[in-house]
């Protein structure tokens, strides 16, 4: 009994030592309560603002004002790039799982971050404010499919990047079944796609990782075999040109699949255009699908035609061209045929000419902080920008991104309220 009274203040001590420690952990256990309950309830308002319950049920439709809406006269494609650090970028890299290495520039090393604060700004009108939830409401139930080669993969990626942040975890996923990939979202029924093919035509080059643009041999009048993924989608945004111009003849068959010729690309390119035209007519359902086609991505190989005398590249690049500027890694004559090829369409496509905007923009490729053959650039091949700096892709967030804000701005300009 002495020795049970001897040890009582030793453990009032020790009770008295944990108690703190005990109040502690229910205060923080109270305030992460608190917290994921506030989560849940500002969830389920955004649902139900947006017309949707959280377990995905969909209510009203989405309503497109009439401030929502380009007009007529708002030319998108004509305008300047503005310094915007404060709404911009619209989403981090970081905070993006679904970004591929050949586009993160900032974690491979970049050490400005400039370019991703510049803004698309048109002459005289704005462009919508980017709205994910909108986007997704619009395309609930619906499937979009991007078609083309790695920069149309990179229009995907950002499109990806800009929606999946509203998502909850667990209601999004992203698989890849080449030439494939598909990003869903469970709770819209939204199918965001990517289909890899280069020439929009069939051709040497259609597997979506084991292919080389030095090697190139397209079939010039087929298209089935891609064109059976294509059937049904409701919104198809195409994309071909990079691939073209490696070298000013291509190799192609044409009437005969037996039969190999030396075409003019030029001339190629237009017949590529008939067939894909050709299926287009014969596939799309009008008052059901939409159609977009994006207008070729410009690169910057040569720096002395923004900067008389240099002979450099787009490395070490940080800033927009000012001015007037139209360079070589754009052809005039490939827009000409893609017009006259859209002109003489018997269905509506709406084409994106993203070019000239894009070509302002020599800081934003990804110049020595990407890939070379699935691979990030050694320390030695850094260090010779001249012969591995990669002036045709885009670091994202960037370029691409503002190319999807002018999507968007069509989609909404196309909806239909109470459809």
């Amino acid at each position: 009994m002495s020795m049970l009274l001897a040890l009582k203040p030793l453990m009032d001590r020790k009770i008295q030592s944990l108690f703190p420690i005990v109040l502690y952990s229910i205060l923080i256990l109270a305030v992460a309560r608190l917290v994921l309950d506030n989560l849940k309830i500002k969830q389920g308002h955004v649902f139900r603002l947006y017309g949707m319950s959280s377990g995905g049920k969909n209510k009203l439709p989405v309503i497109v004002s009439l401030e929502d809406r380009i007009t007529e006269e708002c030319n998108v494609f004509e305008g300047t790039w503005v310094w915007d650090n404060v709404s911009y970028p619209l989403y981090e890299e970081e905070s993006c799982p679904y970004l591929v290495k050949q586009t993160t520039c900032k974690k491979n090393g970049r050490p400005d971050s400039f370019y991703k604060n510049w803004r698309w700004q048109p002459h005289g009108c704005n462009l919508p404010r980017f709205d994910p939830l909108k986007l997704l409401l619009m395309l609930r139930n619906k499937r979009i499919m991007f078609i083309g080669d790695s920069l149309q993969r990179g229009q995907f990626e950002s499109m990806i990047c800009l929606v999946q942040s509203v998502i909850p975890e667990g209601k999004k996923s992203l698989t890849r079944i080449p030439p494939r990939k598909i990003f869903k979202s469970e709770d819209f029924n939204v199918s965001i796609e990517y289909y890899w093919a280069p020439f929009l035509v069939e051709s040497i080059s259609d597997h979506a990782t084991n292919h080389t643009v030095h090697k190139r041999m397209v079939m010039l009048d087929s298209i089935a075999k891609h064109g059976r993924h294509w059937q049904g989608v409701d919104f198809l945004v195409f994309e071909s040109y990079v691939w073209w111009m490696h070298s000013p003849f291509i190799n192609a068959t044409y009437g005969s699949p037996y039969q190999v010729q030396e075409y003019n690309v030029t001339t190629a390119y237009m017949l590529a255009l008939k067939t894909w035209a050709s299926w287009l007519e014969s596939n799309i359902q009008p008052f059901t699908q939409n159609v977009f086609f994006m207008s070729m991505s410009p690169t910057h190989l040569w720096s002395w035609e923004w900067n008389l005398g240099s002979d450099e590249n787009c490395f070490n690049e940080s800033y927009p061209i000012q001015g007037s500027y139209w360079g070589t890694g754009s052809n005039l004559e490939i827009m000409q045929i893609l017009r006259d090829s859209l002109q003489n369409l018997k269905i509506d496509v709406t084409l994106l000419n993203i070019t000239q905007l894009s070509e302002y923009r020599k800081d934003a490729h990804t110049s020595v902080y990407g890939e070379r053959k699935g691979k990030l650039l050694t320390k030695e091949q850094r260090a010779n920008p001249k012969s591995f700096a990669d002036c045709i892709h885009w670091c994202l967030p960037g370029v691409p991104d503002t190319w999807n804000e002018i999507l968007y701005a069509y989609l909404l300009k196309n909806h239909q309220n109470f459809s």
